[in-house]
């Protein structure tokens, strides 16, 4: 599970609440419950979201939310690590033991590199395939990060729909009982609270860490790409790694070189 997701989370809900309690006492959190205001809130955002989007992509969508709380390591510096290892049996043993490699490799995509260029498929050809899968790779995220970005836009929306429709129902109860004004109001504005929280809360940061989740994939699928094509050209390993150094941050490259001081010592 994803540490920073599920404080996140928790702190939230700590927070919301508390602020109830300070404000109103442990009594007033009824104050903010209405099944009808949160029907029309969910519903109406789910309803629009279906409307904008294929059956497919919807359930993609809902899946992905538990990519938010799913702990995805991508590791730069150890993907780094593995290209070189793959760069030094290349170059003692030739390219062909790669292939005896890849059957090590868990990883698909710089599985799929590795064969390609064990086959001796043409540098530019490897490139364009493996550019092209992170393309599609790429849209596929963006699809279920476009489908959060719509609840986080519909939201308020939705909310104020029912915010209007607590006042039209309060402003047609005008002239009867006015004691049944401010509970009404306060009811017509429980949606707008709801719309507000669903998409600041939930969908606006599901989508970003979403993106923040692809950015840090494609990432490293680059870095496998570069690796592959500077081992298939036959570059030293060290070279190579030099070379993917630059994907790192400063602060990833002092921690690699460390590290490598380390077991040079040992």
């Amino acid at each position: 599970m994803d540490l920073a997701s599920i404080i996140g989370l928790i702190l939230g809900i700590f927070f919301f609440v508390a602020s109830i309690i300070l404000n109103g006492g442990v009594s007033s959190l009824s104050n903010f419950g209405d099944p009808a205001s949160a029907m029309i809130v969910i519903g109406g955002c789910m309803a629009s979201v279906l409307i904008t989007f294929p059956m497919g992509k919807f359930m993609n969508g809902l899946k992905g939310a538990t990519l938010v709380f799913k702990d995805i390591k991508n590791n730069e510096g150890k993907m780094i690590k593995d290209i070189i290892q793959l760069s030094n049996i290349a170059r003692k043993e030739g390219l062909l033991a790669l292939e005896e490699a890849a059957n090590n490799v868990n990883d698909a995509f710089l599985k799929k590199g590795i064969l390609l260029i064990v086959d001796g498929t043409d540098p530019e050809l490897v490139r364009n395939i493996l550019e092209t899968e992170i393309i599609y790779i790429e849209e596929r995220h963006g699809s279920v990060q476009a489908f959060w970005a719509k609840i986080g836009e519909l939201g308020p929306a939705w909310g104020m729909i029912g915010t209007l429709i607590g006042l039209i129902n309060m402003l047609r109860a005008v002239g009867g009982d006015s004691s049944a004004i401010g509970p009404s109001m306060a009811v017509a504005l429980i949606t707008t609270l709801y719309g507000s929280l669903l998409a600041n809360f939930i969908a606006i940061p599901f989508a970003s860490k979403l993106k923040i989740r692809s950015t840090e994939e494609m990432m490293v699928k680059e870095v496998m790409v570069e690796g592959l094509l500077s081992i298939q050209a036959g570059e030293n390993p060290r070279v190579i790694e030099e070379k993917l150094k630059a994907f790192l941050s400063p602060k990833m490259q002092s921690q690699m070189d460390s590290e490598e001081s380390m077991e040079a010592g040992e």
